[in-house]
Order: C-alpha cells, then structure tokens, then sequence
C-alpha cells in the first residue's frame, strides 16, 4: 500500500516493488510525491504500459538524495 502523504517533496529515486517483492521499476523524481502521486492520480492520462505496470505493483519505496544530480546517478546505479 502506497500512503502518498507520508512521501516527501524532495528529490529522490522511487522503486515499484510487486508482491513478492522484486523492483520491477526505478524512476527518479525532482518532487518524489508529486511523481509518485501522479501514477494515482492522472489515471486517464496513462498510457497502456503505466497501467499494466500499476497493476502489477504492491509497494514503492523510495530513497532521497540531495539533488536532482544525484537522483540521476543513483537511478542509473539501480537499474
């Protein structure tokens, strides 16, 4: 379950987890809720891949970084 007012508006990188735990998807974010929020609440916005992917996940974490900078790298680190 994803609580949206517990994210906080920093930057950051996200990481879909589905059921069983596994990332199935990293993102980075300059606004860590706005960008996860808006998987929830742009649902007539998404395309077909979002939506398969949204049905899919279970749990995002996330971890903040200090700059948009280092959300890139690490990002690219996960992946």
């Amino acid at each position: 379950m994803v609580h949206l007012d517990l994210i906080p508006h920093v930057p950051g990188v996200y990481l879909m987890r589905d059921t069983s735990g596994t990332v199935i998807y990293v993102g980075k974010a300059i606004d860590l809720r706005k960008r996860v929020g808006s998987y929830f609440l742009n649902k007539e916005k998404e395309n077909y891949k979002t939506s398969i992917l949204m049905t899919l996940v279970k749990t995002i974490d996330y971890i903040i970084t200090g700059t948009e900078k280092e959300s890139l790298v690490l990002e690219n680190r996960l992946i």
